[in-house]
């Protein structure tokens, strides 16, 4: 199976279903992975929400001011 690449900061998240590879509208659902969508992390965490994966991978407290900008 293909590795999908996923847009960091979409414009309108809401619209897309991200649970899975098909990216469904939020109005479709084909994959049947519930009633209802999966949202994206920008909208769980925001917009920084990459600088927290990014410091958990590394093991390191977050230090968002030294990580470069996308």
């Amino acid at each position: 199976m293909a590795k999908v690449r996923i847009a960091l900061n979409p414009k309108h998240p809401e619209r897309l279903c991200w649970g899975c590879e098909k990216l469904c509208a939020a109005n479709d659902l084909r994959c049947g992975n519930g009633t209802i969508r999966t949202q994206h992390p920008v909208e769980l965490f925001g917009e920084d929400w990459i600088e927290w994966e990014l410091d958990a991978q590394a093991g390191e407290p977050a230090q968002a001011h030294n990580l470069p900008r996308p």
